[in-house]
């Protein structure tokens, strides 16, 4: 007598309907997800008042090519370009100025430590408004 072994059927999970399942489970949680915006500044703005000010004048610091200072105009050339000689002309032209704003007038020439000094001398001092003073080049007209 043959018997015949009966063939078991293969019981196969099938993991289609599962991805689509879970795709759209992650596609729902994306989308419904609320974003942080951590690079956004929080900025306190003044609030205007009745009475107008008269803008300051910014103080000017000039540097030459050679890397020597003046404040304002070069008839306030300082002696050296120390640090401290620098700090302390910086202090005596704010003078009372409540947060005065800087600009930096610098020579194509001048040397970047000599930027860089000024730069420092300002943060030491407690500036923070602090600009560049630039030049528009002027082309010819033909």
């Amino acid at each position: 007598m043959k018997f015949r072994r009966q063939q078991r059927d293969s019981f196969r999970i099938s993991l289609t309907p599962l991805i689509d399942t879970i795709f759209l489970l992650l596609m729902f949680f994306m989308l419904t997800t609320t974003f942080n915006r951590q690079s956004e500044l929080k900025v306190e703005l003044p609030e205007a008042s009745g009475n107008s000010t008269q803008p300051q004048e910014p103080i000017r610091i000039l540097i030459n090519a050679d890397g020597e200072y003046a404040m304002n105009d070069w008839n306030h050339a300082l002696v050296n370009t120390q640090l401290e000689t620098l700090e302390r002309a910086l202090r005596e032209t704010a003078g009372t100025q409540e947060n005065p704003s800087l600009l930096l007038s610098a020579d194509k020439n001048a040397p970047h430590y000599a930027v860089i000094k000024a730069m420092e001398a300002a943060r030491d001092l407690g500036f923070t408004r602090l600009g560049f003073e630039t030049q528009t080049s002027v082309t010819k007209e033909q």
